[in-house]
């Protein structure tokens, strides 16, 4: 399973619509030809270095790999991944639409409208959307000055490595998307400032415990 790669950009083709486009990424003298959002692209230059984050899709008789800039990206895309009839192709187009902390709001905000705005969306698929995804991920949402803020949480700032690194832990001792984003959002906004990620997994867990 591939996580991540490293290496220089051989080759890239601009997106055939703005959901996704291909990259050609050269590491240790073997190609890797990975799917990235348009977003990803246009972080990516030919002949030079690139750090992607990967997902490694597999189908009964098929694989690809998917890159993307950043981990929060990668994260929303496997997140959409788990929804009801989200595919890779759907996954890109909403990141296509959409940067995570921008979805995070639209999920926040029951925007049915703005899931209409996706390419191949409905109004019908987008309700469902709402529903499956409000359940499933767990995103940096944007407040007021654009900044990253907690899913769920009016005043606080969090850096997107930290909580991806808390999310992340979390995840890894069992407890569900919707546990997570209520334990997040009720952590105490003015311990959460400077915190890193041990400190804010400690608090998490306190909140989570009921302490």
């Amino acid at each position: 399973m591939i996580g991540s790669l490293r290496g220089s950009v051989i080759d890239r083709d601009g997106p055939s619509d703005k959901s996704s486009a291909q990259v050609l990424l050269e590491v240790q003298g073997v190609g890797y030809r990975l799917t990235v959002t348009a977003a990803t692209l246009s972080a990516l230059s030919a002949g030079g270095d690139a750090f992607l984050y990967v997902h490694h899709h597999f189908w009964e008789a098929d694989q690809k790999l998917f890159g993307f800039a950043t981990r929060d990206e990668r994260d929303a895309f496997e997140g959409l991944l788990t929804a009801h009839k989200v595919g890779p192709a759907l996954a890109l187009a909403v990141l296509g639409t959409y940067s995570p902390p921008r979805l995070a709001q639209v999920l926040a905000d029951d925007d049915v409208d703005a899931l209409c705005a996706v390419p191949g969306v409905g109004k019908k698929t987008a309700q469902r959307l709402l529903v499956d995804l409000k359940s499933v991920l767990v995103l940096p949402v944007l407040d007021g000055s654009g900044s990253s803020d907690v899913h769920g949480s009016e005043d606080r700032v969090l850096a997107p490595s930290a909580l991806s690194d808390v999310r992340e832990a979390l995840v890894s001792l069992g407890y569900g998307p919707e546990e997570i984003r209520k334990a997040l959002a009720g952590v105490d906004a003015d311990r959460v400032e400077g915190a890193d990620p041990g400190d804010l997994l400690k608090m998490t867990l306190r909140v989570l415990a009921g302490a």
